[in-house]
């Protein structure tokens, strides 16, 4: 039996009658393809019904919840004064010199079942949950959280405070793709399934959300998520805060706006030059 049609059959029995040895060896066998970035949450295809280009591999998901289900809680100590108690399934990522990731000192995690390509800088803290895709070039500054299956790209820079949110949870749903040479700014939060198109700058502070409408200036539309989509955040487009005016009377009386995400622009040679890596960091 295939390994997507193993995992398939023990996440649809119920924990307490299942075979545990060979459902672990499965989950096993399974973590050791998602820790080398073989098996994802989400990829790119131009099948019917992608999503901007990618679709759900909800199978990979419900092999990650199923490795919560088979683990039992345990310590993990790294000494007297640092206790940690997690699932036995889910210990920290094994890295080595040979993996060439940059994971500087300081209190970062990155957990079993992350996958973490070459080239890429880990700034302390941060943290990298099981399911991440994480690819060749990117740096994760300080206390920046890559959630469960968010799928980043080449070359991203994800500021320091910027959370990428995860999705376990329904199985079906979209988790946040953030494409190539992106530039998510800091104190940034991008959520619900955002797909981030490649080359986007998102500025400092924005927040991305599917309940909340991006207004594009130079377009002049509106990016919304749908029963059938995601919300979509275009190639090259730059975003920052904006607000809108309520038009309630009680709001008008107090002057009151609500948040909103605004395209001012799409990426030019000035743009490019504010936002690129400096390659003497690496």
């Amino acid at each position: 039996m295939a390994l997507k049609d193993q995992i398939e059959s023990y996440y649809t029995q119920e924990i307490g009658k299942v075979d545990k040895p060979a459902a672990l060896r499965s989950f096993n066998e399974f973590k050791f393809f998602l820790n080398g970035g073989e098996v994802r949450a989400a990829q790119r295809s131009n099948s019917n019904g992608n999503h901007g280009g990618w679709v759900v591999n909800d199978w990979v998901k419900k092999g990650i919840l199923l490795g919560f289900r088979l683990g039992e809680l345990v310590e993990l100590p790294i000494n007297d004064q640092f206790r940690y108690f997690d699932k036995n399934t889910y210990p920290l990522k094994k890295l080595s010199l040979e993996h060439q990731v940059r994971v500087v000192p300081g209190g970062t995690t990155i957990r079993d079942g992350a996958f973490i390509a070459k080239n890429v800088i880990v700034m302390p803290p941060a943290y990298v949950n099981v399911g991440a895709f994480v690819d060749e070039g990117t740096l994760i500054d300080s206390h920046a959280l890559v959630g469960s299956c968010a799928q980043i790209g080449k070359r991203v820079h994800i500021s320091a405070a910027a959370q990428i949110g995860g999705v376990l949870e329904p199985v079906g749903a979209m988790p946040v793709i953030i494409e190539d040479d992106v530039l998510v700014g800091g104190n940034c939060g991008v959520y619900e399934g955002t797909i981030v198109k490649r080359r986007a700058v998102i500025g400092a502070g924005v927040i991305l959300t599917g309940s909340t409408p991006v207004y594009d200036l130079v377009n002049e539309t509106i990016y919304r998520r749908t029963t059938e989509s995601p919300l979509i955040i275009p190639e090259g487009a730059v975003i920052v805060q904006g607000s809108r005016h309520i038009d309630a009377p009680f709001a008008k009386q107090h002057h009151l706006a609500l948040y909103t995400p605004v395209i001012i622009k799409y990426r030019d040679d000035k743009t490019d030059a504010a936002s690129a890596l400096e390659e003497s960091l690496r």
